[in-house]
């Protein structure tokens, strides 16, 4: 079959399952290349195209796709009949897996069976040994047996590829794992649009057994802004600058917000989100949703206006180990999502009178940010009129 065929054939059938390679992992071809040799002794010079000879992976190489293909079979049959599927047992052949993938590759995991949690920080040491799908199944099992640690440890680390992350955070959000789904915004990259509605959705109006969860969010918050604070209370640090305008954000971030909403500052800080698919997430939201996005966007605007001297702290996260001041959205971020609020659903704001207390308040703000600004830029024309005089003296 020509390579034309191919592509035709495959265009006809879209919905047609991409069957797994044989070599989920990556080979090093150098080696290879070496044994190969030309099927003809005589090869025509005139031809751009050569049939060789020889091509064999290394031994080391098949025996890591056979400890692969023996998991993946394993874990396929398990979660057959999830009932008969045991924590211990998935353990106990994970770590197995993961020693032998050790012992073939020759390498040290760093850690000794009396360690505790083992088994994830094994993961987090081996975790890249495994292959795509070995770690779909692996990921599948910590939701069937409700294994948390171990997927937060495959979360965090970036074991969670996109092809999985749907079926992922669809399942965390059924599960009302509020925790595991504010790690896969943070850790997982190019997380599909439909998954981050389902976010959006689920953070804007949260069930009620859900705010369990989501209480281990709003004390990690809590924790890093106590650590501000204390670190902007050291006058004698050389960082102390820089710690008390973290402790200003990250008291913005968190003071006056529910929990839900502390779960909302991941998403909006996202690196996941454009404008565009942004637009499109907004778009999808209900009425009951856009008024809780409002008032959530409206804390923010009263938050950056009565302090007009806070700003991204970046530096924060590596220096002071703030990391939740690399989510805090920017006022840009809060305007922007506005905008896109006020294009998506212009006619419903204006047509339905439960939007119009929102609004008013919106131009409130605004008004006073938009003085603000008109204040700033005239001292600030003022000083650099005063800089040209003087270097003009």
């Amino acid at each position: 079959m020509s390579l034309l065929e191919i592509i035709t054939k495959a265009t006809a059938n879209p919905d047609q399952p991409t069957p797994e390679s044989t070599y989920p992992i990556t080979l090093n071809p150098d080696t290879i290349f070496l044994t190969l040799k030309p099927t003809n002794e005589s090869p025509d010079d005139s031809s751009l195209i050569h049939s060789v000879t020889g091509w064999q992976i290394l031994e080391r190489d098949s025996q890591f796709l056979k400890l692969g293909q023996n998991f993946f079979k394993t874990l396929s049959t398990k979660l057959k009949n999830p009932n008969s599927f045991k924590k211990e047992y998935f353990i106990g052949t994970l770590i197995t897996y993961l020693e032998k993938c050790k012992d073939k590759a020759g390498i040290s995991a760093g850690v000794l069976q009396s360690n505790e949690g083992y088994s994830d920080l094994l993961v987090e040491k081996l975790g890249f040994l495994t292959d795509k799908a070995v770690l779909g199944l692996v990921l599948e099992a910590c939701v069937v047996l409700e294994t948390w640690e171990l997927l937060e440890t495959l979360i965090v680390h970036g074991f969670v590829a996109n092809s999985c992350s749907s079926n992922l955070i669809n399942r965390l959000i059924e599960k009302k794992r509020s925790d595991l789904v504010c790690l896969c915004v943070k850790h997982v990259k190019d997380i599909q649009a439909s998954d981050l509605v389902s976010v959006l959705k689920y953070f804007l109006l949260p069930p009620k057994d859900s705010y369990v969860r989501m209480v281990r969010v709003r004390e990690e918050w809590e924790s890093q802004a106590l650590e501000a604070i204390n670190l902007a209370s050291n006058k004698s640090l050389g960082t102390f600058l820089m710690a008390k305008e973290a402790s200003v954000l990250l008291m913005m971030a968190h003071d006056g917000f529910s929990a839900n909403e502390l779960c909302l500052h991941y998403l909006l800080a996202s690196s996941n989100l454009d404008e565009v698919i942004l637009a499109s997430c907004i778009g999808k939201l209900n009425g009951t949703e856009i008024i809780g996005f409002l008032r959530y966007l409206g804390k923010w605007l009263k938050k950056y206006e009565k302090f007009p001297q806070a700003c991204p702290c970046p530096k924060a996260s590596s220096m002071l180990g703030l990391k939740a001041c690399d989510w805090i959205p920017t006022l840009e971020d809060v305007v922007k999502c506005y905008g896109l609020v006020l294009d998506e659903h212009f006619s419903s704001l204006v047509l339905y009178p439960e939007f119009h207390e929102e609004l008013l308040f919106i131009r409130g703000v605004a008004d006073s940010l938009a003085s603000t600004v008109r204040l700033c830029c005239t001292v600030a024309n003022l000083a650099e009129s005063m800089k040209a005089k003087i270097k003009g003296a």
